[in-house]
């Protein structure tokens, strides 16, 4: 064990977990010292096999979209119309999923643009705001979502 201060070997941390747990391939042969060509990837990329290969794009593509969309719900600005996707993940805290088209309508985005400021370093809209509150207090969006977190599955 090293002491508390130092930074552990990572290398022979990897080496011992693969030791312990084997590579994520259930094979029993070893993993391979060098890779072809000297290139190297993460996940294998099936090219044997197109089947398996088509089924892993599709779950990376299943994994990415419940990621970037999971517990969003969709909100309308009252005031411009703007429609943004939007979690309450607390008090004080409101993840809010802006896209172009968005971001363009937004009255307030579009006066900070004339005068020059750039709308991308801007915190929110105030009247964004106002309207996520108000879809709050209507029951069209929860004060805190219940929608289990994308985790590992």
């Amino acid at each position: 064990m090293s002491p508390p201060d130092e930074a552990p070997d990572v290398d022979r941390l990897a080496r011992s977990m693969l030791m312990l747990h084997g590579d994520h391939d259930h094979s029993d042969e070893p993993a391979p010292a060098n890779t072809r060509n000297g290139s190297w990837s993460k996940a294998p990329a099936f090219a044997g096999d197109p089947e398996r290969a088509a089924a892993v794009r599709a779950a990376t593509q299943a994994d990415k979209t419940r990621y970037l969309t999971s517990g969003l719900q969709p909100v309308d600005c009252r005031f411009c119309h703007a429609t943004v996707n939007v979690k309450r993940l607390g008090p004080g805290h409101t993840a809010v999923q802006w896209n172009s088209g968005a971001s363009q309508r937004c009255a307030y985005f579009a006066e900070m643009r004339a005068s020059g400021t750039n709308s991308a370093r801007m915190k929110s809209c105030p009247k964004l705001a106002d309207s996520i509150e108000h879809a709050v207090a209507e029951g069209c969006l929860e004060a805190v979502s219940t929608a289990p977190p994308a985790g590992d599955g």
